[in-house]
C-alpha cells in the first residue's frame, strides 16, 4: 500500500524490519527449546539471542543473488553474530513455511488487534450519533425517492449495529488466524519433536496448526480477509450516505470541512465530499484482496509457492486499507455536520406526499378496499406532483369526485412525521446497551 494511506502502527507491523525482528523471535525461542531438549548445544544460543536482527537492505542484497528470501535473512543475521558458527544451528530442523507461516500469523493477530480497537472507536462515534439524532426528522428514501418519514438516528443505528456484528466477526477470526506450524518439511515432524511447536507457539500466543502440510491452510486467513472486506464495506455505506446527504439539491450533511482546506483548484466554491469518496474507492482495494487470497487455499500437493507472491501484496494492502478506512470513517462521523431544519424542510417539500401511506391504511380502515382507496390515493398524489397543490387539497378532491367522505380530523392525526416513528423506541434502547 502505498504511504499516503498507510497509517503508522499498521504501516509497522507489515513492515520488512519488523518481519524480521519476528523471524528473529521464532528462530531463537526454537533454538532455546532444542538446546532445552539437548538436540543443539546449549552456548550457541546466547550467541545468536544477542545478535541484532539483519536489515532489510542486507537481507535484500543477499536475496538478489541467492534468491530465496529466507535464506538470505538467514546468511545476513548470521553475519551479525558472534561468534558466526554459533548461527549454524538456527533454523535447525524447519523449513522456510515453519518461519513464514508463523511470523504472518503473529502479523496477522497484531494486525487484528489494531483493527478490532478501530472498530470499537467508530462504533461508539456511530452509537453516540445516532442517540443524538435519536428524534431527528428526515425523510426516509427507497430507490432514492422520498418514502415515509424516518429519524436520522434510525440510520445511523443501522450502521452502528452492522459494525458491531463485524467487530465480533473479527473477534472471532482472530481465532482462525493466529496458528503457526514448527513441523518441518511437509509437516511430519521429521527433526522437529511436537514439544517444541506446542512450547514455542505457546510463547508466541499462538496455537499450533491441528495439521498442517509444509504451510497452514489458508481457508483462516481467507475468512479473516473476507472480515475485512465486510467491514470496508459497512464504511462504504456510511460514507455513500454521506456523499448522497452532502448533494447540493439534499444539502443535509456535510463531511467536516477544516481551516485552509479547498474543494477545487478551479471553483472556490466547492466543499466536496472527499473524505467519504476516498473511503468508498478503498473499500474497492480491500474487496478486491479477498478472491486472490481464497485462491490460496487450493496448492500443489503438500506445498507449492503460488500463494505467496498474492499474499505479500493482498494481505498487507487489506489491513492497511482497511485501518486507513476505519480511521477515515471514524473522522467524518465525529464531526459530521447534520442540518436538521434542512432535513425537515426537504421532508416537507413534497407537498404532504410523504404521507400517503398513512392516508391510504387509513381509508381501508373507514371501509374503502384497498384496491379503492390506492387508486384514489395514488390519483391525488400525481395531482400533486403536476400541480403542485398540497396533497390534503388533492385528497380531498379526488374524495369529492367519488363520493368518500373523508375524516379530515383522523387526516391531521396520521399526517405527521412523528406518528411514523413513535415506535422506535426498543430500538434506540438496544442502541444504548450497544458495546
Amino acid at each position: 500500500m502505498i504511504d499516503r494511506y498507510t497509517l503508522p502502527e499498521m504501516g509497522h507491523v507489515w513492515s520488512d524490519a519488523h518481519k524480521y525482528e519476528l523471524w528473529c523471535e521464532i528462530e531463537t525461542l526454537v533454538l532455546t527449546a532444542h538446546a532445552k531438549a539437548g538436540t543443539v548445544p546449549e552456548e550457541v544460543v546466547a550467541p545468536v539471542a544477542a545478535a541484532p536482527p539483519p536489515r532489510p537492505e542486507a537481507v535484500a542484497a543477499l536475496e538478489a543473488v541467492t534468491g530465496h528470501d529466507v535464506i538470505a535473512f538467514l546468511s545476513a543475521w548470521a553475519n551479525n553474530t558472534s561468534p558466526r558458527a554459533a548461527a549454524a544451528y538456527v533454523h535447525y530442523g524447519m523449513t522456510s513455511s515453519d518461519l513464514l507461516d508463523t511470523a504472518l500469523a503473529m502479523q496477522l493477530a497484531e494486525a487484528t488487534d489494531l483493527l478490532t480497537a478501530r472498530c470499537e472507536r467508530l462504533l461508539t462515534v456511530l452509537r453516540d450519533h445516532a442517540l443524538a439524532h435519536r428524534t431527528t426528522l428526515r425523510a426516509g428514501r427507497t430507490h432514492g425517492i422520498h418514502a415515509e418519514p424516518d429519524v436520522w438516528g434510525h440510520r445511523v443505528a443501522d450502521f452502528a449495529f452492522a459494525l458491531h456484528r463485524c467487530r465480533d466477526r473479527l473477534l472471532r477470526v482472530r481465532q482462525s488466524i493466529a496458528v503457526g506450524k514448527l513441523s518441518g518439511p511437509v509437516g511430519t515432524y521429521s527433526n522437529l519433536d511436537p514439544a517444541i511447536e506446542a512450547e514455542v507457539l505457546g510463547q508466541l500466543g499462538l496455537r499450533p496448526a491441528d495439521v498442517a502440510t509444509q504451510v497452514v491452510m489458508r481457508d483462516g486467513i481467507g475468512a479473516w480477509v473476507s472480515v475485512l472486506a465486510l467491514i470496508a464495506t459497512v464504511c462504504e455505506a456510511i460514507a455513500l450516505e454521506v456523499r448522497h446527504g452532502q448533494r447540493t439539491e439534499v444539502a443535509e450533511l456535510a463531511e467536516p470541512f477544516a481551516a485552509g482546506q479547498k474543494g477545487s483548484s478551479a471553483m472556490p466554491h466547492k466543499r466536496n465530499p472527499v473524505r467519504s469518496e476516498r473511503i468508498c474507492g478503498l473499500a474497492r482495494v480491500v474487496r478486491a484482496q479477498v478472491v486472490p487470497v481464497l485462491e490460496g487455499i487450493p496448492l500443489w500437493h503438500e506445498r507449492d509457492i503460488s500463494h505467496s507472491s498474492t499474499e505479500r501484496i493482498a494481505l498487507p494492502d487489506a489491513a492497511i486499507a482497511t485501518d486507513y478506512v476505519l480511521e477515515q470513517t471514524t473522522g467524518v462521523m465525529e464531526e459530521l455536520v447534520v442540518d436538521a431544519a434542512r432535513m425537515l424542510a426537504n421532508l416537507e417539500s413534497s407537498h404532504g406526499l410523504i404521507y400517503s401511506s398513512a392516508v391510504l391504511l387509513e381509508l381501508v380502515a373507514a371501509g374503502m378496499s384497498r384496491e379503492d382507496a390506492y387508486t384514489l390515493v395514488q390519483a391525488a398524489a400525481m395531482d400533486t406532483r403536476q400541480s403542485g397543490l398540497p396533497f390534503r387539497e388533492t385528497l380531498r378532491k379526488h374524495a369529492d369526485s367519488r363520493s368518500q367522505p373523508l375524516d379530515e380530523a383522523r387526516l391531521d392525526e396520521v399526517c405527521t412525521p412523528e406518528r411514523y416513528v413513535r415506535r422506535l423506541g426498543h430500538v434506540f434502547e438496544r442502541l444504548e446497551r450497544l458495546a
